[in-house]
């Protein structure tokens, strides 16, 4: 009769999310107990004393009933915090913004979210010694998030399990850019200041963020791609949108002239482009110490060569639309990357993906001892997730697969993987099955054993 009474009364009272999703490398990313599906930022930036103040709009929706969550905030002030339009009791722990709403939310329910925040937003170094987060420059700053970087400059659910779509407006001095992901919906300027609202409908994974704001000669234009809505077969002009740093002009714009022959060769090598634009950063090269995928539009510090361009396009495809579900899944974006440098070479009068990969096993007994350090499915630490078993090796493992299943069977798994998971996660075991599913009379045990999952150099006829 008690348990009876206590539901006739309503009496249902949730319980915390977990801080952090328990990613094998990066444990505090992401948070548990919701799914985050829009993010609205309002952001003012003053480059003279490195100061940004926001406003962050959160909806998401719980999995379960929740009594308080987490939301990823690295550094900054939080000014006020509300669920639901009421007022919210909140704590900070490390990098958790640890959220109280008024009242318990159930699951299932759609709930909003809002942060105001104010302060110098953090550059952090990885523990591969990189930097990222953000990144002041001469003329304004430069954000970038792999892995965890977002969340100094806004409060999240960071880890590339949770994809969301973004509306991201940003106010700066008026002569400065912004470039973000997406398409650039509004721009007004009053009484001094320039505001920039860019939309990203696809789901993104904030880690592929990008904001970029300082003097960037901008270039507007489209590319002839395939259109696959509602799988009608049939050819779309794509918007094409690039910025690049006046340092870098010259070179930058000789480099991206290519993109368009870039983009086509990978349509018909991946399957139709998964976003509804496309486009590039170009950055000065002190700005960051390495390119990024960011979607839509990868940033690079300098002009990127060809190599690099098709690398970074590349993982429009894998990575981006096909996000890997744990930081240890990184293989899945990098090898996919790495061989689609393989395949333009060879498609364009280089050397063959087989001579490549020869000269890679060839040599990496000595010239490239780290190559064979991990297998490319285990990285040994957070600290060598973007390291040459991740890159090579696991270019490596593709090459492997295509020599096993054939040339029309490779590109019915890479097009057909691509498609399968479009704006979705996966992992090293999807992908296995996948392939396993469409070569069924192949026997990939070995190839997995020693390639994908074992240690050491493996034996290579």
């Amino acid at each position: 009769m008690l348990a009876l009474a206590l539901a006739a009364c309503g009496g249902v009272h949730g319980t915390p999310g977990s801080s952090g999703v328990r990613d094998p490398y990066f444990p505090k990313a992401g948070n548990g107990g919701y799914d985050v599906t829009h993010y609205a930022l309002d952001l003012d930036y003053d480059p003279d004393d490195r100061h940004l103040s926001g406003t962050a709009e959160i909806t998401a929706r719980a999995g379960k009933d929740l009594s308080a969550f987490d939301l990823d905030l690295k550094g900054m002030d939080v000014e006020r915090v509300s669920v639901e339009g009421k007022r919210a009791r909140w704590s900070r722990n490390g990098q958790e913004l640890v959220v109280r709403p008024h009242d318990d939310l159930d699951e299932g329910e759609t709930f909003r979210i809002t942060v105001r925040y104010s302060g110098t937003p953090q550059t952090i170094t990885d523990p591969d010694g990189s930097e990222e987060g953000w990144l002041p420059t001469d003329a304004g700053a430069l954000a970038l998030g792999e892995p965890t970087g977002s969340m100094a400059w806004f409060p999240g659910n960071h880890h590339p399990s949770d994809k969301a779509s973004y509306d991201v407006s940003v106010t700066v001095p008026e002569g400065l850019e912004v470039v973000s992901n997406g398409e650039l919906a509004e721009r007004s300027t009053r009484e001094g200041r320039t505001t920039f609202h860019w939309r990203t409908a696809e789901p993104m994974a904030s880690h592929v963020t990008a904001l970029a704001i300082g003097d960037y000669d901008i270039a507007r234009s489209t590319v002839t791609t395939t259109e696959d809505e509602d799988e009608d077969e049939g050819e779309g002009e794509l918007p094409v949108y690039t910025a690049v740093t006046p340092s870098q002009s010259g070179p930058g714009r000789k480099a991206l002239a290519r993109l368009p022959e870039i983009m086509e060769w990978a349509e018909v090598n991946f399957g139709p482009y998964p976003f509804s634009s496309t486009g590039a950063i170009v950055s000065d090269t002190e700005d960051a110490g390495y390119a990024l995928e960011t979607q839509n539009r990868p940033v690079f510090p300098g002009a990127p060569s060809t190599e690099l361009l098709v690398h970074e396009l590349a993982h429009q495809w894998f990575g981006n639309s096909v996000t890997p579900k744990s930081w240890r899944d990184m293989w899945l974006n990098e090898g996919f990357a790495t061989y689609a440098e393989w395949l333009w070479e060879e498609d364009n009068g280089g050397d063959s993906a087989q001579e490549t990969f020869d000269a890679l096993y060839d040599h990496g007994e000595d010239d490239l001892e780290e190559l064979w350090d991990f297998p490319p499915a285990k990285p040994t630490s957070a600290a060598h997730i973007s390291d040459s078993p991740v890159y090579e090796r696991g270019a490596m493992v593709l090459h492997k697969i295509r020599r096993t299943v054939g040339d029309d069977t490779f590109y019915d798994i890479v097009q057909g993987w691509a498609d399968e998971h479009r704006h979705g996660n996966a992992d090293t075991a999807d992908f296995t099955a996948y392939v396993e599913k469409m070569a069924p009379d192949e026997d990939f045990t070995t190839l997995w054993k020693d390639w994908l999952y074992g240690d050491g150099r493996p034996e290579h006829p």
